[in-house]
């Protein structure tokens, strides 16, 4: 099984919304997302399953689960094909349940890069 190679979503309004949120934590925060992001992607996504990195939230659409010291991050994710993976945004986690607001902006994303994938390709 081929490993998932993730890549991060500019919007046709020039926004990268998960590097921008990346640029609002503390360094430290930031860099293990990208740590966690690499292990995913160097194990497979059933040990990042197994291990807890990864969940289902919908369907088609995945969050990447970091616990920091003081805070909850998570960054939402959707399959493209074969091992291509689109992370949307990141949001920091406040509640139990990853809150709707950021599931319906997930996708909202994830239909911007259909419109555009599948009208250039």
């Amino acid at each position: 099984m081929e490993k998932p190679k993730f890549e991060f979503y500019t919007r046709p309004n020039g926004h990268n919304e998960f590097l921008e949120f990346l640029e609002s934590l503390t360094e430290s925060d930031s860099d293990k997302i990208f740590s966690l992001i690499h292990k995913i992607q160097d194990s497979g996504l059933i040990v990042a399953q197994y291990m807890q990195w990864v969940k289902k939230v919908d369907k088609n659409l995945y969050e990447i689960r970091l616990k920091c010291p003081n805070s909850i991050q998570r960054a939402l994710y959707f399959h493209v094909i074969n091992n291509r993976y689109i992370i949307t945004h990141g949001f920091t986690k406040k509640m139990q349940k990853t809150p709707k607001r950021e599931i319906i902006h997930a996708k909202q994303i994830r239909r911007e890069f259909e419109e555009e994938y599948y009208a250039n390709n």
